[in-house]
């Protein structure tokens, strides 16, 4: 997982979804469910092929700016936790709480066309 820590970082990622998919994973360090879906998206990073929508992380807490920021530019409503897959610049897919699962996303990911 990339930290998400910056409005410039959080540009970057927008720019890296023209070319491939991403997935920006939106985590409350003070919640138990956002715990969990925590380990669920580390799940899918540890299981992930090449090619697979790489994954940055956003602390909605310490990061807050970030946070809405994404809110804003991809016009999804904020949750804490979420997933929402990106790309080229508009929200793909998305969940929230109990929905963010390795195999969600798995199965969401939009493949990267081969070269």
């Amino acid at each position: 997982m990339h930290d998400l820590t910056s409005l410039s970082e959080l540009d970057a990622c927008l720019v890296e979804s023209e070319q491939r998919p991403v997935f920006i994973f939106k985590h409350s360090t003070a919640c138990p469910i956002s715990s969990e879906a925590y380990r669920q998206v580390a799940a899918y990073v540890a299981a992930a092929a090449p090619g697979d929508p790489p994954v940055y992380l956003v602390k909605v807490i310490e990061d807050r700016p970030v946070s809405n920021q994404i809110a804003d530019v991809l016009g999804v409503v904020h949750k804490s936790p979420q997933i929402i897959l990106v790309s080229s610049r508009a929200t793909a897919w998305s969940a929230s709480h109990y929905g963010v699962r390795a195999e969600k996303m798995k199965e969401n990911a939009i493949p990267r066309p081969s070269a």
